[in-house]
């Protein structure tokens, strides 16, 4: 038997776990019954803070969770991201021709972009949501970097520029569009998907034609 006004340690007892919530499990640590129940209290608290200290540690941090989220996201090229179903890549100057003559008399947009333009990258996501917006509307994307024999053909010296063509045989319109001044290229396409004989002569296709036109005659000569 222990001796009278001995201290004896007990394991917690059900009176003792139904007076704190933050008890800890069967598989805690013992406490001394001799405890008043505030010192027991403690004890148990700073066990729980220990618990959830250990668990925070073993979860990934909010951090390390972010950097995985863009090592995905970067993973996508910011030209192909949404884009896919909206924008035709051309890659040749034989892809840009037949694109505009399968197009018959729809209004063709050509966006010329590079992919270190951060005014094309800015601007991109609100081309794919035109582009979803107006399914009439054919819209190529011509990457500077591959054809830049035909973008000087077509002088192209600012990034990003839109060439807007009427069939395959006339440019109505080509300017220069950033993200400040997208309404410019929303009424610009307001203004040329409209009835053909609305729209006036076209303007021609450039130079890029015009060349190919002298070295045939050169040649057959």
């Amino acid at each position: 038997m222990a001796m009278m006004g001995s201290a004896t340690c007990t394991p917690i007892s059900s009176q003792i776990v139904s007076f704190c919530p933050l008890a800890p499990s069967s598989s805690s640590p013992y406490f001394p019954s001799c405890f008043s129940p505030r010192r027991q209290l403690l004890l148990r608290s700073r066990v729980l803070v220990k618990r959830l200290t250990r668990e925070q540690r073993q979860r990934p941090s909010s951090s390390s969770l972010q950097a995985s989220v863009l090592q995905v996201s970067d993973s996508v090229r910011w030209w192909q991201r949404d884009g896919g179903t909206c924008f035709k890549d051309i890659h040749s100057t034989e892809e840009f021709v037949d694109a505009l003559a399968n197009a018959g008399d729809k209004l063709v947009i050509v966006d010329f972009y590079a992919t270190w333009c951060g005014s094309c990258r800015a601007l991109y996501p609100k081309l794919c949501k035109l582009a979803a917006a107006h399914k009439d509307v054919v819209f190529l994307k011509v990457n500077f970097a591959e054809n830049k024999s035909m973008c000087k053909s077509l002088n192209i010296k600012v990034l990003p520029f839109f060439h807007f063509y009427r069939g395959a045989e006339g440019r109505i319109d080509g300017f220069s569009c950033s993200l400040s001044k997208l309404q410019k290229l929303k009424d610009a396409i307001a203004q040329h998907n409209t009835a053909r004989c609305s729209m006036g002569p076209p303007v021609g296709v450039g130079n890029m034609f015009a060349t190919s036109t002298n070295e045939h005659a050169t040649a057959a000569r």
